[in-house]
């Protein structure tokens, strides 16, 4: 959902203002932070006592050695950007760039080293700004990416998916939610990972069945490096066809207390962290979030809603401690609840309402909840052990009201309530055998309950019940992956995936390949393959079916969807800083739930529109296939500036239970992006920036609307049988963010505002048709929007 303030309002403009005198009241003085951090062996995970670690972009040059426990300090040191050196005896030296020193915060570094086989002729670099992803596994359509990047990049708004539609691959051009379309794939093939726990979608007003959501739950200030995956990506993750989030959290600081306090278009937020026990190097992380529209509704700002403000809170945590010598554990989680109505006698007639409607009235409850236990052992100097087990939930609430346009009389239209709860562990331990070789084996299970209720209602008919039933769903997976590096230049990973639904007796085996060969310095071929399964949502295998003597659920035999990754990649280091990849691929996909009658429908487009997909009597026997190339020029912060450049061709096709061959609702045919970044020192240490972001995405197809049936007929209905045959507009959009920090005595004070569609141009949302008007009508996105954020560390 996206939300617009009145012309006529000044959003935040006196508790900004107030905020920043005061904050620059405060007297300046010579600076400096601690930096801390720890140094492993990348693939057994020991710690490399003796690593030396040298800050070299100082005067004079300072170099500190590793403790038993790989344990490093720097205390005094500037702030600003830095660059540390890591080298220890038979290992890859690794070069840390950009690494930023506030005075609010303390830094702490988890850098791994890859041992070596023989003396190599360069150095690694592996920055902040480092693409590579973070599992040695993944050798091919994989990145990392930090909490920086997520508040870094305009029009990202801290958050994680938002940041990540510019990524090459990811199809963005919905303002109104964050949903990952990866290469043309539906949204719900992604898999969100937490701290190693399968998760549940971690965004606010995530309906039931979805992935994405109009704000993150998941804090930025939380967030440690973690992975992206965009296809063939290792054989550790598992029932998900197109994409793969794995969300790390950083721990707290083990030394001192420290806090955060920001505003911004997510909320008013509050954060804390700082030791529990010095002794076990014991420590607390916690955020928590409250809407930023909940708190100004109380002002009397208008958003573009009338009344129907979205009131949102959440709160992101992890305790971290040493257990016995050789282990580490964390106790970690989110919480979030969010609620909106829309009122058809408050809709504001007098402009666009995406979301309104002057004949309906609908409710919306949504809570989720995430809690988990981490146990990390190192059981010998070559071998490591994480235990993870956990508990989720979701809730959510739905009804609708229809308003008669005769007599404005209202009556209950849809009554929808969803519940999980569900179980989860996993275990999985780490080999290294020697230099060139390590493997890695584990299995987790998910067990959910769930109770779920959906009907339909309609004056003088009977009501149609999709879903009423209460049950429990189990799923298992193992997995089992090597890596061998021969020499230098060639490096080559296997796995095997293995997954049991159940519901159903449905068992999947699939393999994982990857390899990756330097023919020359900063040049680097690499292939992959991944035979991927994935089994349906719930809500498709309870879906009623009336016979005569009750319903039958004939959806509940449905097999996984099958999907075989192809991928092809070349990267160029073309200097330490700078980098370009293009990756080709090409995804078959298979057994895919289509109905047994001919028809258009197809499991593919779903995620494409908020409603719920009520098909039923369906069988595995539809298709699709995805290709294209994926291109991004890259350069992390060098002398104050950076930029990327992403460019996607693709192409997305199915073919239903009809036979006939069609465009999937996600095939846009391009994705273009182009961002960066410019900071300069204009006095002291107070910092200014400025970043742009310039996206266009082709046109998504729609299915044409049948105008004379709902002429007749008083309801909607679209020519099914001509799906996704007319193009829409392409989409465009520019966001421009300007920047400000200014290191005080022993605090930092940022802020920003983010000017989204600086152009103010008219992106098209959907295409709808008014029955009572008789026209059609394009329902338009997000136009001009600053969002202002301010941000204090101390």
């Amino acid at each position: 959902m996206q939300y617009y303030i009145n012309d006529n309002k000044v959003f935040m403009k006196k508790s900004v203002l107030s905020l920043f005198s005061f904050f620059l009241s405060f007297t300046l003085c010579a600076q400096t932070q601690v930096v801390t951090g720890e140094v492993h062996d990348e693939a057994s995970g020991l710690p490399l006592e003796g690593a030396t670690i040298i800050i070299g972009n100082i005067e004079p040059r300072r170099g500190t050695e590793a403790d038993h426990n790989g344990k490093f300090r720097f205390d005094r040191v500037p702030l600003g950007r830095h660059t540390i050196a890591v080298s220890k005896l038979g290992y890859e030296e690794r070069i840390i760039a950009d690494i930023v020193v506030t005075a609010g915060k303390a830094v702490f570094l988890n850098i791994v080293l890859t041992e070596a086989i023989r003396q190599l002729t360069e150095i690694v670099i592996d920055g902040a700004q480092d693409a590579k992803a973070k599992n040695k596994m993944a050798l091919v359509s994989g990145r990392s990416f930090n909490m920086e990047d997520t508040r870094k990049f305009a029009g990202a708004l801290g958050d994680p998916s938002r940041m990540a539609a510019n990524f090459a691959g990811v199809i963005s051009g919905n303002d109104s939610r964050n949903d990952i379309v990866i290469r043309g794939n539906s949204p719900t093939g992604m898999l969100w990972q937490l701290e190693g726990l399968n998760i549940p979608n971690p965004n606010h007003f995530g309906t039931f069945y979805t992935t994405g959501g109009p704000i993150s739950m998941l804090n930025s200030n939380n967030i440690a490096r973690s992975d992206f995956f965009t296809g063939a990506f290792p054989a550790q993750y598992g029932n998900a066809l197109s994409g793969v989030f794995d969300i790390n959290l950083r721990s707290g600081n083990t030394e001192k207390n420290e806090f955060v306090a920001q505003v911004g278009f997510n909320g008013f937020e509050l954060g804390a962290e700082g030791p529990v026990s010095k002794k076990n190097q014991a420590s607390y992380l916690v955020n928590y979030r409250y809407s930023t529209l909940g708190v100004f509704k109380a002002l009397g700002i208008d958003f573009g809603t009338g009344s129907a403000v979205p009131l949102y809170q959440d709160i992101n945590y992890k305790i971290s401690s040493r257990a016995g010598k050789n282990g580490k554990i964390s106790v970690f989680g989110i919480m979030g609840g969010s609620d909106v109505n829309f009122l058809g006698h408050e809709v504001d007639t007098t402009r666009q309402d995406i979301y309104g409607d002057i004949y309906r009235n609908s409710y919306n409850r949504f809570l989720t909840t995430v809690t988990g236990i981490h146990y990390t052992f190192q059981a010998s100097s070559k071998t490591t052990l994480k235990f993870i087990a956990g508990y989720s939930s979701t809730a959510e609430k739905y009804s609708l009201d229809s308003i008669s346009y005769i007599d404005s009389s209202v009556h209950p239209s849809v009554d929808a309530r969803f519940r999980t709860g569900k179980f989860s562990f996993a275990a999985n331990g780490i080999h290294k055998i020697n230099a060139r070789h390590s493997v890695q084996a584990g299995m987790s299970y998910d067990h959910t309950n769930f109770s779920m209720m959906n009907k339909e209602m309609h004056p003088g008919e009977p009501d149609i019940m999709y879903v009423s039933n209460d049950g429990s769903l189990g799923l298992a997976q193992a997995y089992l992956q090597w890596r061998g590096r021969f020499g230098n230049r060639f490096t080559l990973t296997g796995g095997l995936h293995a997954q049991y639904l159940a519901i159903n007796d449905n068992m999947a085996s699939g393999s994982r390949a990857g390899l990756q060969y330097a023919i020359s310095p900063g040049h680097v071929l690499g292939a992959g393959y991944g035979r991927h399964y994935q089994a349906q949502h719930m809500y498709v295998y309870y879906l009623q079916t009336p016979v005569n003597n009750g319903v039958q659920y004939t959806n509940k035999s449905l097999k996984f969807t099958r999907s075989d990754h192809y991928i092809l990649t070349y990267g160029w280091n073309i200097s330490p800083t700078t980098r370009f990849r293009a990756e080709g691929y090409y995804q078959r996909l298979g057994k895919v739930p289509v109905e047994q009658t001919l028809s258009s429908y197809s499991s593919l487009n779903m995620g494409a529109g908020f409603e719920l997909a009520n098909n039923d009597s369906l069988v595995n026997k539809g298709s699709g296939y995805n290709y294209g190339l994926d291109i991004t020029l890259e350069q992390s912060f060098h002398k104050g500036f950076y930029f990327m450049v992403t460019a996607s061709a693709l192409n997305s096709k199915y073919r239903g239970s009809d036979g006939i061959k069609r465009n999937t609702a996600f095939n846009t045919g391009h994705v273009v992006n182009v961002l960066g970044g410019k900071e300069w020192k204009v006095r002291g240490n107070d910092i200014i920036s400025v970043n742009i972001r310039v996206s266009t995405v082709g046109g998504k197809y729609m299915t044409p609307i049948d105008v004379e049936w709902s002429d007749r007929s008083g309801r909607l209905k679209f020519r099914e049988e001509e799906a996704f045959s007319e193009k829409g507009p392409s989409y465009f959009r520019a966001d421009l963010k300007f920047g400000f920090r200014r290191e005080l005595k022993r605090s930092t004070f940022e802020f920003s505002m983010d000017f989204q569609n600086i152009t103010n141009h008219k992106n098209v949302f959907a295409r709808d048709y008014n029955i009572r008007q008789r026209k059609l009508y394009y329902l338009y996105q997000q136009g001009f929007f600053p969002v202002p954020t301010a941000r204090f560390t101390f």
